[in-house]
């Protein structure tokens, strides 16, 4: 299920949005300020973000830039050239103009998840560690780590969120698609596992678990990239 984040503080219009998509089959989260916005982003981890521009807080110009990795769909009533085409140059996936019609808007929406399946990283590196998304293979500095399933989708997710940490809560349903024999008593296991596995291959850790809370990644000098 594709997770959208609407952060708009008009609670009418997100109140229609939330339905709407909720009654398309998506998962909606709700912020009412950039600042909230900010946070949800990293603990929600959507797919898309439906962002309005005049918010108490982070404004929306403000928080755009903040959102690297994630499509984002302007949603403003400022109608002008100037503001959908700085909106657009700054880093914005589309824009859309308040009122706007609901099957249009959908529709757009449909095309940036699709877009963003399609462009599904093809790979992930944080220093010289790397996961090649299409083959499912890690490798440190182009040497193959053999991974199961359950390490592999763990670690992919540790990956796409480097700077933060990533709940057992949100690893368990986020792979299970993936691997749906890893539960909530093994995954302890399985990480483990896959930190030993890094271990041996690179001669570091990286993989630090936040007690009572999940897991992230380690080494705050090393810096993810996507290719």
């Amino acid at each position: 299920m594709d997770r959208i984040l609407v952060v708009d503080d008009d609670l009418h219009i997100g109140n229609l949005l939330e339905e709407i998509l909720t009654r398309e089959g998506y998962q909606v989260f709700r912020a009412y300020s950039g600042t909230e916005g900010l946070l949800l982003v990293d603990q929600a981890q959507p797919d898309l973000v439906l962002l309005d521009l005049m918010l108490p807080g982070l404004s929306g110009e403000e928080l755009l830039p903040r959102l690297d990795g994630v499509p984002v769909i302007v949603l403003s009533a400022k109608a002008g050239v100037d503001s959908k085409v700085d909106m657009l140059l700054g880093g914005a996936a589309d824009y859309v103009t308040k009122p706007f019609d609901t099957k249009e808007l959908l529709a757009r929406i449909a095309v940036q998840l699709r877009d963003g399946a399609r462009r599904e990283h093809d790979r992930l590196n944080y220093g010289k560690l790397s996961l090649h998304t299409q083959m499912h293979c890690a490798y440190y500095d182009g040497e193959e780590i053999r991974l199961t399933p359950t390490e592999y989708a763990i670690l992919r997710q540790l990956m796409r969120n480097p700077t933060g940490v990533v709940t057992k809560s949100q690893l368990l349903e986020r792979i299970s698609l993936d691997t749906p024999d890893c539960t909530e008593s093994s995954l302890k296991t399985h990480v483990s596992n896959l930190r030993k596995k890094l271990r041996t291959a690179t001669g570091r850790e990286y993989i630090e678990s936040v007690w009572g809370i999940g897991f992230k990644l380690t080494g705050k000098d090393e810096i993810l990239t996507k290719s």
